[in-house]
């Protein structure tokens, strides 16, 4: 076996050209293939954080009618009980009240329908990044009376600056028509322009008295430590009301999640298929090559399995070599991207409709590594069937006197 993997080993370096071109489309196609993973994971994760941080959150409690007809009446049942249930859970980081309505908001430049947040900004602060956003203004504490936050594409649309007057019409209660003049306190912009310009943020304190609802809540936002805990702490909350998990919540967000990983190995095997067809050509063309050589073998009695044996390891040796370099370019790569990022503000604007934003930072499980490096073996070995049987079917008389 020692003299079958010698002989292999210096077949590979026979003819340096071929072996080093087979050896670098090996390496630029684990590297290819898992960059361009990196970079969709990457987009994927930047899209769920996004989401989390700006209004999801990873666990939401509602009145089990709430969601289906946004009607105001529709608050939390006994959310107190709820309220001291989760101060007591040990991996719940941070949690929200607050008011939901459904409304229009209106400035001399024109009227658009918005989802108004009453929030209590101390606690909104730490379950959500909106006054990490601010790009003018403050964040519900300067104005005393009726400050409004909103969203960078709702002001331009509304012409609204800092200070300018917004109307806010809303339903109360009793499906009374209720107008008020609020402040803009802040105008925020995230990641996603969709959230900037249909969500706007009052005090609940502002907003609670005037639809008759002070005390009542539509919405409970929890953040957990790790979204790992979500799961957990959801299945912890005992209520009769509507407790949902993030992916429940925005079931696209979800599947996306689950499907990244299935995603990557289904990209990876396009591509080590075509892998497979070069290595194939290359060996063949090898095998054709040393026809006479491989005669002689067959001629002086070396086993055909050994012949076999031979073809399938040179390019057993070949993909050896290669994948560890693919793997260590491609975690290079990743790294380096995942900490400076890939500028793709040239596209900015189409990333922030779909909630992501224009500097994408490269990311891939490390368990992948290596999953990818024991396929590229495999699919190795299987692309050295072909040449090696081509190999066993040389007849050593007429292979001997091929020139």
């Amino acid at each position: 076996m020692k003299t079958l993997l010698r002989i292999a080993w210096r077949n590979v370096w026979r003819n340096k050209l071929r072996s080093s071109i087979v050896i670098a489309s090996i390496v630029l196609g684990i590297w290819s293939g898992l960059f361009i993973m990196a970079m969709a994971a990457g987009l994927n994760e930047q899209r769920l954080k996004s989401s989390i941080d700006s209004y999801l959150s990873h666990i939401q409690v509602h009145n089990p009618g709430f969601l289906e007809n946004f009607d105001k009446k529709d608050t939390i049942v006994d959310s107190r009980s709820i309220l001291n249930e989760i101060d007591t859970m040990r991996h719940v980081k941070a949690y929200s009240k607050r008011l939901v309505l459904q409304g229009m908001a209106s400035t001399a430049h024109g009227n658009y329908g918005v989802k108004i947040m009453g929030i209590f900004p101390k606690e909104e602060r730490n379950v959500t990044d909106i006054s990490q956003k601010l790009v003018e203004g403050s964040y519900l504490y300067k104005l005393k009376r009726n400050p409004i936050v909103i969203g960078q594409k709702l002001a331009d649309k509304l012409g609204a600056k800092i200070n300018s007057k917004v109307v806010l019409n809303f339903l109360d209660a009793s499906n009374n028509t209720i107008s008020t003049s609020f402040r803009v306190e802040g105008i925020f912009k995230t990641v996603n322009s969709s959230f900037d310009e249909r969500n706007v943020f009052v005090k609940y304190t502002d907003l609670a008295p005037g639809i008759g609802l002070t005390g009542n809540y539509h919405e409970i936002a929890i953040l957990c430590d790790d979204i790992k805990q979500t799961v957990p702490v959801k299945n912890s909350i005992g209520t009769d009301n509507k407790v949902e998990s993030w992916d429940e919540i925005s079931p696209e967000l979800g599947y996306a999640q689950k499907t990244m990983s299935n995603f990557i190995y289904i990209f990876m095997g396009i591509i080590l298929l075509a892998l497979t067809f070069g290595i194939v050509n290359t060996m063949l063309m090898a095998v054709l090559e040393r026809k006479r050589e491989l005669g002689m073998l067959l001629s002086v009695g070396m086993d055909r399995r050994k012949v076999f044996a031979m073809i399938i390891l040179e390019t057993f040796f070949l993909a050896l070599i290669a994948a560890p370099i693919g793997m260590l370019l491609s975690i290079w790569a990743i790294e380096y991207f995942g900490i400076n990022g890939i500028d793709l503000s040239a596209v900015g604007k189409g990333l922030e409709s779909f909630g992501m934003g224009s500097r994408l930072y490269t990311k891939l499980p490390s368990v992948l590594y290596l999953n990818i490096t024991l396929m590229t073996l495999v699919v190795a070995l299987i692309a050295a069937v072909v040449p090696a049987r081509r190999a066993l079917r040389l007849n050593p008389a007429e292979a001997v006197k091929a020139i």
